[in-house]
């Protein structure tokens, strides 16, 4: 749900002038740019700015214009101190009291300030309005919410009684009190755009408007709307530190590294901006880099010692170090300010999403709502925080009422929307799980997951020596953007499954398509993430916990988890990949398209090197580090005894040493065979190149094409030499294989599909050639393996539940054969009855009479006369019987 298209018409229904001219009643407006300061400000020649106006109020002390323009351009390069120096120092406080009162509340001084802006209203005169409009939001930044809901509420009637005649400084006024007033109405922000708009119409140069509409699209979760206002002030004036600003905080809220970037620039035109060292911070904070982001939150505490985002910024660096104490008080000082700041607990609440601490993230945003019970955002963030946690009844009814007090929000709509396909879902218990899946595949899934999330769950216990509370919640979604909205609001999430720790939320099978995902591979995944998260209190770092859990799926089964690639090797021989020391902004602010991935990977093979040299107990000391709140650094050199800049050198001659001929084996500069070239050309460019993987593999594949196997042989060998991890169609391995099918070699040909179905989890295809063939070589034993691996990758497949449930009968496996049968029966075949008297029979023969009894009933209620299964009942009758 996107903010709503700027009218036609006005949408403030009191409203009765018409839209006029009157640029030139506007201070500052185009009569007034004319003049070189002016000019130079408007344009973000800040420097001439001030050289003029100090000129000119040098010359006329009385000069109201200059004096003004001169206290805006010192504010905007944050030259606080002068610019409050420069409004005391004028014949008429009252004239530039709002101004005054801007700087000094930008170094704290709230007092002062309000005294000030009392000034100018009073005065009354061209400022009154925007001076009124400061006071309300001091008074609500003091946590007087009645106060400043009463001061806002009379902009309603100035403006219907304006008849038009408001300056652009004054609608702007009156769209920050419409703005406020919307906490209450949702209806009025219409009506706040509409008052920026015609400030900006009123007066083009006044470029407050703007940034106003944009802050305003912004917090209504449009961020292109935000962008295309702040990109038409910076068109104007590269360097308008508001305009800056709001770009820095629209790509945050997209989550575009380029945000950094526009701090940096904002923070050049002025470095004491408290709200961009406090958004620093918080970035900082979020990637882990606690002592930086403390340097930034003191910088902006130096400037303003009052200022509650700073404060914030503050107690979320104690809360995220485990600082209570620290924590307690700096929450204590911004309640003393504000006793009803619901924002210091919402913005903490989001650092805990981010860092992946939902019970905290639930916590204070309920401190929050505690606070301002219309803080919308945190009764959002209260409810899908519990969602996360699983607690579905309490997290809807915070979300219903997030959603009636913010329509807006997208996140929340979308959420309540899943949250009304529930009735579609239905619940399979086991032991340590509540498997939450849609009914019509939940017969299906859970024969499968059901086992597997037990083994998985005692795999890991015995692991890591600990055992999370259950039931542990398992959702998985047959539509992918329903996952996606499930874990962020909004569909578009690239993952394949999230751990909240209490609750694993994934992919069903059928949300993607055959051979894309092994399903079973992503919940050994998730379900190692709730063990990280219950062993270190969420305070596990994202790499780690990554790396950590694909490095336990390649533990679980061959072919697990992610694999080398063509493109990582590229990265690693480019210097691309992030050091150990940065990897989280490898997942977290990638720099290039595959990042993310490589760094599931890459962070795999860090554990993979220190469980190898190290051991595992090195693994789980330092997830007890990380559970005290140690930092990364000394964590890693107290436990390994190498320095963190050590290990990151150590770590990159690993990968090269591993990957040396692999490396040698990228393509090299220079001309390469057009994809249509002769087997001449192609085997001229590989004598030429004897290391270069991709030239051997094609003259593999087109030697093979043309039926010379000796030949095509030696060169997919050869392949396999230079980059044996590699997956893909036309992986060496498989080509391999189908050389020797063709030659009749089946032995062979098994061998090489073997090795290759150990390097790739989701070869669906693979598996049932290898099964096929195994079963031509009377190896049942072996098929039944590759069947049931290829079960794990896509489960929809009647004729291989059926050709396993046969294997299995015959190996006399009966209970494995029941899993099977009832597999078979979830997918609903054409006779129904056989495939429930088949069940039965396996149920009866694995002798759990029960189930058998059941299911025959099944099979004779759809065919009462079907002979065999009125045996069978007769035989588990007398079998009880006896």
């Amino acid at each position: 749900m996107s903010f709503p298209p700027r009218p036609r018409c006005n949408p403030l229904k009191r409203a009765g002038g018409l839209l006029v001219a009157l640029a030139a009643l506007s201070p500052g407006g185009p009569a007034a740019a004319q003049t070189d300061p002016a000019s130079a400000l408007r344009s973000g020649d800040y420097e001439a700015a001030v050289d003029g106006f100090t000129r000119a109020v040098r010359a006329d002390r009385s000069d109201v214009a200059a004096r003004i323009g001169l206290m805006e351009t010192l504010v905007a390069t944050g030259a606080y101190e002068r610019a409050v120096e420069i409004g005391r120092d004028a014949p008429d406080g009252g004239a530039v009291g709002y101004h005054l009162g801007d700087a000094l509340l930008r170094t704290g001084a709230r007092d002062a300030a309000e005294a000030a802006l009392e000034a100018t209203v009073a005065a009354g005169g061209p400022w009154s309005l925007p001076a009124e409009a400061a006071l309300a939001r001091l008074a609500f930044h003091r946590g007087d919410i009645t106060g400043a809901t009463h001061r806002y509420d009379r902009f309603i009637d100035i403006y219907n009684s304006s008849g038009g005649r408001l300056s652009a400084p004054a609608l702007v006024a009156v769209g920050e009190a419409v703005a406020f007033l919307g906490r209450e109405e949702p209806d009025l922000f219409q009506d706040a755009l509409r008052a920026f708009d015609e400030a900006a119409t009123r007066d083009p140069g006044y470029y407050e408007a703007r940034v106003r509409a944009g802050d305003l699209f912004l917090d209504k979760y449009s961020s292109p709307e935000a962008k295309t206002e702040y990109e038409a002030v910076l068109a104007a004036n590269p360097h308008h530190p508001a305009a800056l600003f709001g770009m820095a905080r629209s790509l945050e809220f997209d989550g575009s590294a380029e945000s950094a970037e526009y701090l940096e620039r904002l923070l050049d035109v002025n470095p004491n901006h408290v709200g961009a060292r406090a958004l620093r911070a918080r970035q900082l904070l979020s990637r882990g880099d606690r002592d930086e982001a403390l340097r930034e939150i003191r910088r902006a505490l130096n400037v303003n010692p009052t200022s509650l985002t700073a404060l914030t910024a503050l107690a979320a660096h104690h809360a995220i170090s485990g600082d209570d104490a620290a924590f307690r008080e700096t929450r204590g000082r911004v309640l003393e300010l504000n006793p009803h700041y619901a924002e210091m607990d919402a913005t903490l609440a989001e650092l805990a999403v981010q860092t992946r601490r939902y019970e905290q993230a639930a916590e204070r945003a309920q401190a929050a709502v505690g606070l301002d019970s219309a803080s919308w955002g945190a009764w959002g963030l209260l409810g899908l925080n519990r969602l996360r946690l699983g607690d579905i009844s309490s997290g809807r009814q915070a979300l219903e009422r997030a959603f009636n007090g913010d329509p807006f929000n997208p996140w929340f709509k979308n959420t309540l929307d899943l949250l009304d396909t529930f009735d579609r879902f239905e619940v399979v218990e086991t032991p340590r799980f509540r498997l939450f899946m849609r009914s019509d595949e939940a017969d299906l899934l859970a024969t499968y997951l059901a086992p597997l999330a037990e083994e998985a769950y005692e795999a890991l216990a015995a692991r890591y020596g600990v055992r999370p509370e259950g039931p542990i919640r398992v959702e998985l979604y047959p539509s992918h953007a329903d996952f996606s909205v499930r874990t962020l609001g909004e569909a578009g999430l690239g993952a394949l499954g999230v751990s909240f720790g209490p609750v694993v939320v994934m992919d069903a099978p059928s949300a993607r398509t055959l051979g894309e995902y092994n399903w079973a591979s992503v919940f050994w995944h998730e379900l190692a993430h709730t063990f990280h998260l219950h062993m270190t209190e969420h305070r596990v770092p994202r790499w780690f916990s990554e790396g950590l859990a694909v490095h336990e799926q390649r533990k679980a089964r061959p072919g697990w988890g992610h694999r080398p690639t063509p493109t990582f090797l590229a990265a690693l021989r480019d210097g691309r990949l992030k050091p150990v020391s940065e990897l989280d902004d490898g997942f977290m602010r990638p720099t290039y398209p595959e990042q993310v991935v490589h760094s599931y990977y890459q962070a795999s093979l860090v554990f993979e090197l220190i469980e190898d040299r190290w051991g595992f107990e090195a693994v789980r000391a330092m997830l007890d580090g990380h559970r005290l709140g140690e930092a990364p650094g000394p964590l890693l050199e107290s436990v390994l005894g190498v320095s963190e800049q050590d290990f990151d050198a150590l770590f990159e001659e690993h990968l090269r040493e591993r990957f040396a001929r692999a490396l040698r084996g990228l393509p090299g500069p220079g001309n390469r065979p057009s994809p249509d070239a002769s087997l001449t050309e192609l085997q001229t460019f590989a004598a030429t190149r004897p290391d270069d993987f991709a030239a051997r593999i094609v003259l593999g594949a087109r030697l093979l094409e043309a039926d010379r196997l000796n030949d095509a042989e030696r060169h997919l060998e050869a392949a396999l030499e230079i980059f044996p991890e590699y997956v893909g169609p036309d992986a060496p391995h498989v080509q391999l294989a189908a050389l020797n099918q063709r030659r009749g070699d089946l032995e062979q040909a098994v061998r090489h599909l073997d090795r290759y179905d150990a390097l790739d989890e989701a070869s669906y295809a693979t598996r049932i050639q290898r099964a096929e063939l195994l079963r031509e070589l009377d190896r049942p034993v072996e098929a039944v393996k590759a069947l049931q691996e290829a079960a794990l990758i896509w489960p929809y497949e009647i004729v291989l539940h059926r050709d396993l449930a046969d294997y299995l009968r015959d190996l006399g496996d009966h209970a494995a054969e029941v899993l099977e049968r009832r597999a078979v029966v979830a997918l609903e075949p054409t006779d129904q009855a056989e495939a429930y008297f088949l069940l039965a029979r396996a149920e009866h023969d694995a002798g759990d009479d029960d189930a058998a009894r059941r299911s025959v009933i099944r099979a004779l209620s759809i065919a009462p006369n079907y002979d065999e299964a009125l045996e069978l009942l007769l035989e588990i009758r007398g079998a009880g019987g006896r």
